[in-house]
């Protein structure tokens, strides 16, 4: 199964979070084939929560949120550096978006 180029999945996610009225930015751009996307989306000056993506037992992308409960901006982003320390191919979105949506449209474990 071939899979859509990272820079792809990343402008039709900028894309549809524009056309919902949200601000969508690339914060870190990784390898532009294959690399990994994180989502944060910011709701407020104190909300915030991170998508993580990971495979079912299928091979198939679906997202968990970074910890089960709410996580402050501060963990979050610090939790974003080392994953870029770790992953130069690694790609960082965020979203801002009041209503806390993330547009992401693969499945969503809310944990």
């Amino acid at each position: 199964m071939s899979r859509l180029k990272a820079v792809f999945w990343v402008e039709a996610l900028i894309r549809r979070a524009e056309s919902g009225l949200a601000a969508a930015y690339v914060i870190r751009r990784g390898d532009e084939d294959a690399g990994a996307v994180l989502v944060k989306v910011v709701q407020s000056r104190t909300d915030c929560v991170l998508y993580v993506p990971v495979r079912d037992e299928l091979g198939e992308r679906l997202w968990i949120r970074f910890r089960k409960g709410e996580a402050d901006e501060p963990t979050v982003d610090a939790y974003c550096r080392e994953r870029c320390d770790d992953d130069p191919d690694l790609w960082l979105v965020e979203i801002e978006d009041r209503q806390g949506r993330h547009f992401l449209t693969e499945p969503v474990e809310e944990l």
